[in-house]
């Protein structure tokens, strides 16, 4: 493995982790995870068994991926933001087998001390606000702020606000590249390639 782990960080036998991935300070990452190349984990970060995680996958300091979590290829998680696994927990009650899975598309940003609760799937180059609680599916490219998290606007994949409305129709043009996309009630589909 060609990868560089910090030598306060624990890797146990059996993890793989992708050429250039770079595990920090005080990080462990359990012997059933699968991490792709290119990734960073942060200081405190850790990694469960039944964890599959793409390339380019950067996540920040004091952040947890819990069993039954996928994250895509480009996916970003913001400092101190949350997983979880099991819907009801409670210390006295053994639910393992109760654990509901949670995908994270790829190319979206999970802001800083957000909370996803188990059992959503976050949609391809969505961003969710820093803060926010999400307790139910984000759509692709969707911008969700607050608690619960709801949505207020629409992302490009270069991470620019786009001057369309929640939800309607109407097109736009990303700030920063160029790329159009289209809105169709409450679906934003790109539309044109940067020029």
């Amino acid at each position: 493995m060609n990868a560089a782990v910090h030598p306060s960080a624990i890797v146990d036998d059996g993890a793989t982790l992708g050429e250039g991935t770079r595990v920090w300070h005080f990080a462990h990452v359990c012997g059933g995870a699968t991490i792709g190349a290119g990734c960073s984990l942060g200081q405190g970060v850790y990694v469960g068994n039944d964890v599959v995680i793409g390339d380019n996958v950067k996540i920040q300091n004091n952040v947890s991926v819990y069993d039954a979590v996928t994250l895509e290829d480009d996916v970003f998680c913001g400092p101190s933001m949350v997983f979880t696994n099991v819907f009801n927990p409670r210390s006295a009650v053994p639910r393992k087998h109760e654990y509901r899975r949670t995908l994270v598309r790829r190319g979206a940003t999970l802001g800083a001390n957000c909370t996803i609760v188990c059992g959503t799937t976050i949609g391809e180059y969505a961003f969710v606000g820093a803060g926010a609680v999400v307790s139910r599916d984000v759509p692709a490219y969707a911008l969700v702020v607050g608690v619960p998290a709801r949505r207020i606007g629409w992302m490009s994949r270069h991470g620019e606000r786009l001057a369309l409305p929640p939800s309607g129709h109407g097109e736009a043009e990303c700030p920063a590249t160029g790329e159009r996309y289209r809105l169709d009630g409450d679906t934003l589909i790109p539309c044109s390639s940067p020029t």
